[in-house]
């Protein structure tokens, strides 16, 4: 009997292993604390282009991720809806030399044009734009550079999680579970960052305005993303 007992258990524990696995999806207690899924893993339900157009056919759902390859010309894709005060996560994934990012209060703003503040993802190693340590991943693009000393970074071609917490005008950036930078946008070190970034002439004040899109990019190069999910806050 106990060994029936035993061998069952083990069943149930690798399932509810399997299930707790698999992507796209929310927990009875994900579901309770408010998250809603960005993506379900099928369809750009819920996304369009800058213009509020359909999502072009540069960006493909494969294999339970949402991904634009090299070259694609997919072009940046939005949230249908906007956000204030947030936490989002999600999963990301660059090839080799591919350079990307996360917007996050993506708006209009009278001079300047359609802007959001950008979670930078980039294969540090390769890409690029790797020269200023303020465009490498993490970082608060061309703004704020992230923390060297908790920043652990998966090498290109495996899977990165990345955690954004938006609450009045504090904003935290995470990566793989470390906090590697945090600002206030109502402070003077993040006023004076922006003035010496190439955000400087924007009115009003780039970082300011307190509401947007969530924005993923398309920059030419090869990136997935899975398990987007956002909380209000």
């Amino acid at each position: 009997m106990n060994r029936r007992i035993n061998i069952l258990m083990f069943f149930v524990a690798i399932s509810a292993t399997v299930f707790a696995q698999k992507p796209n999806r929310l927990s009875k207690s994900d579901q309770k604390k408010g998250w809603v899924l960005l993506f379900d893993g099928e369809s750009t339900r819920g996304w369009t282009t800058t213009s509020g157009g359909e999502v072009p056919s540069g960006w493909q759902v494969v294999g339970g991720t949402l991904m634009t390859a090299a070259n694609s010309k997919g072009g940046d894709i939005i949230s249908v809806a906007e956000y204030s005060d947030f936490e989002l996560t999600l999963d990301y994934k660059v090839a080799l030399t591919s350079n990307s990012g996360v917007k996050y209060f993506y708006t209009k703003y009278v001079n300047g044009g359609d802007l959001g503040l950008e979670y930078q993802i980039l294969d540090d190693m390769l890409a690029e734009d790797n020269g200023k340590a303020n465009h490498l991943s993490g970082s608060l693009y061309d703004i704020i550079e992230p923390s060297k000393g908790l920043k652990k970074l998966n090498r290109a071609g495996e899977w990165n999680t990345i955690k954004i917490i938006a609450k009045g005008k504090k904003v935290e950036h995470w990566l793989n579970d470390y906090k590697v930078l945090s600002f206030a946008r109502d402070s003077k070190s993040f006023k004076d960052a922006v003035a010496a970034s190439k955000f400087s002439k924007v009115d009003p004040a780039f970082g300011s305005l307190n509401k947007g899109h969530i924005l993923l990019q398309e920059h030419g190069g090869e990136v997935s993303f899975k398990n987007i999910k956002i909380k209000k806050l």
